[in-house]
């Protein structure tokens, strides 16, 4: 099992932590996803690697961007 961490900017409500937990789940591999809204953290539970790249596309479909 592989785990990611990535920081999410502009969130500020629930709807902003469930429109980037459904997009971010829709990313082939991914398995789990937790997104912590206060500290803008996104975790990615995954089986193998995942692209960096489709978690930040996943994350800008939902309206937001990933710090860094």
């Amino acid at each position: 099992m592989t785990t990611s961490t990535y920081t999410v900017v502009g969130m500020t409500c629930g709807h902003c932590v469930s429109a980037v937990t459904e997009e971010v789940s829709q990313v082939p591999g991914v398995t789990g996803v937790d997104v912590d809204l206060a500290s803008g953290g996104l975790t990615v539970t995954s089986d193998a690697p995942v692209e960096d790249d489709a978690v930040r596309a996943a994350v800008e479909e939902a309206g937001y961007a990933v710090a860094g």
